[in-house]
Parts: C-alpha cells; structure tokens; sequence
C-alpha cells in the first residue's frame, strides 16, 4: 500500500482498492457519494494493464456523468499520474490534466 499525496491506493496482485476521496476529488464529487453511486451504476470503472512499454503499469478510469478520472499506477498501487477529461463516448479531450509526484 503507498499513500498518493493524502490518499491511498491498494493492490493485491489482483484487485485495487482505491481511496474514496481521491475518486471523489477526481469526479468533483464528495468522498461520502462515491459508495452509493457506485452501488447505483452512476460510477462505473474499468481496470487495464500495460502491455511492451507500459508493462507493470495500470490503468484505472473512473466514469460519471459527463466525466472520466483516469488513474495510472504501477504494481505497487503508487499513483503515476492522474488525468481528467470530458466523456465525450470515445473521443479523448483533454479538459485538466494533473501530474501525480512520487
């Protein structure tokens, strides 16, 4: 477990756990709303390993409404970089991006 910034992102091998706030941050939502949109299907999620260059990376992107949080990490669940864009049904545009220190 590594903490990014003040949130916490976990990784088992298999499956991560990702803080509430930072999903919420991310979205421009509050951390207490996270569970219970997920639980509606108004969060969804989708979890993708890097392949040839990108491998022991992952990709984590968070979808709702008219946003996506897209979340890169490596395998020890440290946070690479994180990027926020318009979810425009499958065209990228690019409305802030952030960088993520280690």
């Amino acid at each position: 477990m590594r903490a990014c910034d003040r949130h916490t992102i976990e990784f088992d091998g298999e499956t991560f756990n990702v803080d509430a706030g930072l999903i919420a941050e991310s979205l421009g939502i509050g951390a207490s709303q996270v569970q219970p949109l997920m639980r509606e299907g108004r969060i969804t999620s989708r979890c993708e390993r890097g392949i040839d260059e990108d491998a022991g990376h992952y990709r984590l992107t968070f979808f709702h409404g008219r946003l996506r949080a897209l979340l890169i990490v490596d395998a020890a669940g440290e946070l690479i970089s994180r990027a926020i864009e318009a979810n425009t049904g499958g065209q990228r545009r690019t409305s802030a991006r952030r960088e993520m220190g280690r």
